[in-house]
């Protein structure tokens, strides 16, 4: 018997439903042949009525189509003043929708960052927020203690957008009953528990502390260009886009999008400094063995770096 997904834009860009379309090995119609999955609705995959869609929710809703994967893109829009009315369906809040497809879901994942944490709008007055959390409290929409009707919370996948191997392994671990371990804001300890740093290509400049000041050169981005690598989680340089690409790879700081409070409310692309000195030093990191240890790295910098002759 078919396993099925409804798949529910809220307050998106629609960049995880083109994030599941770049799927490439298996691409997207391999993976839902090879997992036996059935797509009930999909915004930009269905092309069925109005009618039809309908009639669909109102038989998730009585118990005679079941359920086993909810897939949420975007946030929650609350507002204005807590209606949802900034955000509908048919005319009534999209926020009830959640509400009612929510208790009949056997997992739920909230896909991209907005639907995990509430991302951009969260700071607005679309009152936008995730499904189980607000940034990183926990709570969200569904509250703390929310859980399916299999005793799963929701699973976050953050990311703007999420990567599709990301969302491609979830809904195989969900369609054979594997256990995913979480972190602390529920999202897979299998790509969320490694800094976006660790596999970055420009290691090696940041240990000897070559930075650049501006875009196009290879050196660092951390100390000057608000590279937030050191800083946030996820397998930005573990899993690549079309097979090769990341952010720094291709000389743009990490904004990092997978983490819970993204956007920060301070501009990209320049590192807050107190005397030159990092406000926000890599996870973990103290600071004054830190500083300590970056001095004397930066005095010992081989001469291939300094001039930028070591490929990135």
């Amino acid at each position: 018997m078919s396993r099925t997904i409804y798949w529910l834009q809220c307050g998106a860009c629609g960049g995880d439903s083109m994030g599941l379309l770049s799927m490439e090995s298996p691409d997207i119609l391999e993976l839902l042949k090879l997992l036996d999955i059935e797509i009930l609705w999909h915004p930009s995959l269905s092309n069925a009525k109005a009618s039809f869609h309908r009639s669909l929710l109102e038989a998730i809703f009585s118990g005679e189509q079941s359920l086993d994967i909810l897939c949420v893109e975007g946030s929650v829009i609350r507002g204005p003043g807590g209606t949802g009315m900034y955000d509908t369906f048919e005319g009534k809040p999209k926020k009830d929708l959640v509400g009612g497809l929510v208790k009949h879901a056997k997992a739920v994942v909230a896909v991209g960052t907005c639907a995990s944490f509430g991302g951009i709008g969260s700071d607005g007055e679309i009152e936008a927020t995730g499904l189980q959390f607000l940034k990183r409290n926990k709570g969200g929409f569904l509250g703390a203690e929310f859980k399916t009707t299999s005793g799963l919370p929701v699973i976050n996948l953050p990311g703007c957008p999420c990567h599709y191997d990301v969302l491609a392994g979830i809904l195989s671990s969900v369609c054979y009953g594997m256990p995913i371990p979480l972190n602390q804001y529920n999202s897979p300890l299998e790509w969320y528990n490694m800094l976006i740093h660790q596999g970055c290509v420009r290691n090696e400049y940041h240990e000897y502390r070559v930075e650049e000041p501006d875009f196009g050169d290879k050196g660092c981005l951390f100390f000057h260009m608000g590279c937030r690598g050191p800083l946030s989680y996820g397998p930005c340089n573990k899993l690549l886009w079309n097979k090769r690409s990341s952010k720094t790879r291709i000389g743009v700081p990490c904004v990092g999008c997978t983490s819970p409070d993204f956007p920060q409310n301070y501009p990209f692309f320049k590192t807050r400094n107190i005397a030159g000195i990092p406000i926000e030093l890599p996870d973990g990191i103290d600071r004054a063995h830190y500083l300590a240890y970056k001095s004397m790295a930066a005095a010992a910098a081989p001469e291939r770096l300094k001039k930028r002759q070591t490929n990135i």
